[in-house]
């Protein structure tokens, strides 16, 4: 008699896990990005909205940009700045902008986008940090 095989479990995956993707907005768009959604107040330099590919722009979810200047300003200001920039994503018009970003099918991964030239101290790895947390 043949072995008999068992029921194979559905595992779904976590709400946020692998969700959130970083990418600068300089990188080219892949099939592998799912929705973009850029998250800088100020639309990249020299790029084309056209070949950009971004679904989304929440200008909303961006930092203050006095909070922006400090950061790009001084790197090792990091720790505050990822605290003074939660603050802010807890204010209008962030929550209105997160309210939105909430309605975002949870079936796609989501790229942030942004333009820093930093990769490690920006934005975007604040937020997707910021979100991860906030499941």
């Amino acid at each position: 008699m043949p072995p008999t095989k068992s029921p194979r479990k559905t595992v779904r995956p976590a709400k946020t896990a692998g969700r959130f993707r970083i990418k600068r907005i300089y990188e080219p768009a892949s099939k592998d990005d799912g929705l973009r959604v850029l998250v800088d107040r100020l639309w990249p330099r020299g790029v084309a909205k056209r070949k950009a590919r971004i679904d989304l722009w929440l200008r909303d979810l961006s930092p203050s940009d006095a909070l922006r200047r400090m950061l790009h300003a001084d790197p090792t200001k990091w720790d505050e700045f990822v605290k003074a920039y939660g603050r802010e994503l807890k204010q209008e018009p962030a929550r209105t902008a997160l309210a939105d970003f909430g309605k975002l099918p949870r079936s796609k991964p989501v790229t942030l986008l942004y333009a820093a030239r930093d990769e490690v101290h920006n934005n975007a790895v604040a937020l997707k940090r910021w979100l991860e947390r906030a499941k």
